[in-house]
């Protein structure tokens, strides 16, 4: 969530400042009160040494409300569990229950809302707001940066699994903001893309992303066929099997995506996001860097966690997660790369192919240790991934990683 610093702002990044301080002020003297809207964050397990301590980071965004609308979604969110940011949302501790192999299809909280995605953009921000974040009885007190944004680490001694923190701005209501706990004992976690990953959105052709995101119902928007089975059979591997969506989608849309994830049965687990907009130097944030720093960040925090890496070909994921598991061996269990159509490429980059930087991702591999797969669907990435030993024989036989795996 933080921008890359400088000396000196971007110009477009000032005025942005600016712009936000003013309508700041003109909201609070309307009566306006600082409210979080929470994101779902992260976190350690201690260790059985009492030294080793453990942590979680919280996520989260400080905007401005009305002062009845604020109290309205406090006073809703404490009969839901506290989650004061999604009006769908129940408590994290039975949240999105992970669809396991051989059970129901999980359901949602509630059906997706047929609302237009623009509804989720109209937020004010409330830059360097003081937030006090209660963990473990204790209270951390931080400051949101210049888009509102709080994203910081502390300590925990929280065991593994669903947990949750208070945070509340400096007057404003108390919210939760869950937290997945991930235990040391975990060896195996599973990192996502979203669009044309697990969602059919055609992103990023720049008309398209409007529609999907400004215009479309949230309840229109479809999944990638046989993804939820493939996330369920990884999610089978280990009790306590960490996952986490890793995508250039704007954290706007963040209740929107949990709500896709929950309805369609993809297992629950915090989200690695975005903010549109002017940076510390430029316009846009590049989303390769976000993506290959974010995985440098897991890597570095959850040293013991070799990851299932899962993208498309329509952009830069290949290349993305090759130059990580060469850099990272040790951090990667595997690589499946869902393969667009002519037609989703043509929306994705103007190109009836893969991109050149896809193609040279995929033909880079990711190492002799790293199995690489590729296919259209979730249904066959299963069998490429079962083939190269990564998920276990349907007959009961589990196998070491392979050679990569390719299927037309």
């Amino acid at each position: 969530m933080s921008d890359t610093t400088s000396s000196r702002p971007y110009w477009a990044s000032r005025w942005e400042n600016k712009f936000d301080a003013a309508l700041a002020s003109v909201l609070r003297r309307r009566g306006w009160v600082p409210r979080v809207e929470p994101y779902t964050g992260y976190g350690l397990a201690p260790g059985e040494d009492a030294t080793d301590d453990g942590w979680v980071r919280v996520l989260g965004r400080v905007v401005l409300a009305p002062a009845h609308r604020a109290t309205a979604r406090d006073r809703a969110a404490a009969g839901r569990g506290g989650r004061a940011d999604d009006p769908t949302a129940v408590a994290e501790s039975s949240a999105p229950t992970p669809r396991r192999l051989g059970r129901p299809r999980a359901e949602g909280p509630e059906p997706l809302r047929a609302v237009r995605g623009w509804r989720s953009f109209l937020t004010a921000q409330l830059p360097g707001a003081p937030v006090v974040i209660t963990v473990d009885g204790t209270e951390h007190r931080v400051v949101a940066d210049r888009g509102g944004y709080v994203d910081v680490v502390v300590p925990s001694r929280t065991d593994e699994g669903w947990h949750e923190v208070q945070v509340a701005p400096v007057g404003g209501p108390s919210v939760t903001a869950p937290v997945r706990v991930v235990g040391r004992q975990v060896r195996t976690g599973l990192v996502s893309d979203v669009d044309d990953t697990v969602m059919v959105t055609s992103l990023p052709r720049p008309l398209t992303a409007i529609w999907n995101l400004l215009v479309l119902h949230e309840d229109a928007r479809r999944p990638v066929r046989g993804m939820a089975d493939l996330y369920a059979e990884i999610d089978s591997l280990e009790d306590q099997l960490p996952v986490v969506y890793l995508s250039t989608n704007t954290w706007n849309g963040a209740a929107a995506l949990r709500r896709f994830f929950a309805f369609h049965g993809f297992p629950a687990g915090p989200m690695l996001l975005t903010d549109w907009g002017p940076t510390n130097t430029g316009w846009f944030r590049s989303g390769r860097e976000h993506k290959f720093h974010s995985l440098e960040r897991l890597a570095r925090e959850l040293p013991h966690v070799r990851w299932i890496l899962v993208g498309d070909d329509g952009q830069h994921d290949p290349l993305i997660y090759s130059r990580f598991a060469q850099m990272y061996p040790d951090h990667v269990r595997a690589v499946a790369i869902r393969q667009l159509s002519a037609g989703e490429q043509v929306l994705a980059h103007g190109a009836p192919g893969p991109t050149v930087q896809a193609r040279a991702g995929m033909s880079a591999g990711a190492g002799a240790s790293v199995p690489v797969v590729s296919a259209p669907d979730g249904a066959r990435l299963r069998r490429a991934l079962r083939s190269a030993g990564v998920l276990p024989d349907p007959r009961g036989h589990a196998g070491e990683a392979g050679p990569a795996t390719m299927e037309p």
